[in-house]
């Protein structure tokens, strides 16, 4: 359930990052949980918008901003999506919050046309801050937001990222990770000295990819 605290954070979540990942070319979108549909004003080429999302309240709001927005979870909706339509799926912060992942990826390849683009943030469970808690201060505690979500079901890293959608026949054209970490110069040290220890991806929040399925290359 989502509680004010993380309710505020869910609505206000533009993900302006995530434009890099946006492929060149498009002209039918979906995206898989598009809250209030605020990640629409950063696709601006001409093209059908259609969103799943499964609030309510967050629908409602979307649907002022994009072309057509269904109410649900994908899994439930997934047969009143058409196939091979979108040339272009987003799915930001998605896959953390599924019990199976890996048949939401094989699923909506059928939604998706033989060149299309899907495109994926996702949490990095080795975050600094994350790992920091777990490793010095001995503790896994979950929040309203961020890694530890206590919505999200399944926790990734960089190489997990990779087997995922290798497993699932997609292959990567673009990843690199996003919201890198915040350091206060007397933490720096400590920081720097993490970073040489454990590697450079402690430095993300989240990894953004680009994906296309192996099939259509």
């Amino acid at each position: 359930m989502i509680n004010e605290r993380s309710e505020q954070f869910y609505f206000g979540c533009d993900r302006p990052e995530m434009v890099q990942f946006l492929p060149n070319e498009y002209s039918k979108v979906l995206e898989i949980g598009c809250n209030a549909g605020n990640f629409r004003q950063f696709v601006s080429k001409p093209c059908e918008y259609w969103g799943v999302e499964p609030f309510e309240e967050a629908a409602n709001v979307a649907k002022t901003k994009i072309d057509k927005v269904i109410v649900d979870f994908y899994d439930k909706v997934a047969d009143e999506i058409p196939d091979n339509y979108f040339d272009l799926v987003i799915a930001n912060d998605v896959l953390e919050h599924m019990e199976q992942p890996w048949n939401f990826l094989k699923s909506i390849k059928k939604n998706m046309t033989e060149k299309a683009s899907l495109i994926l943030s996702i949490p990095n469970v080795r975050y600094y801050e994350n790992l920091k808690k777990l490793l010095l201060h001995k503790d896994w505690k979950y929040e309203d937001y961020g890694t530890l979500d206590i919505t999200h079901l399944r926790f990734f890293t960089e190489k997990s990222i990779i087997r995922l959608l290798g497993e699932t026949e997609f292959k990567i054209e673009m990843m690199k990770g996003i919201n890198p970490v915040k350091i206060r110069k007397r933490h720096l040290l400590k920081y720097w000295f993490a970073k040489f220890i454990f590697g450079a991806d402690i430095k993300f929040l989240q990894f953004g990819v680009r994906v296309r399925k192996i099939s259509s290359l």
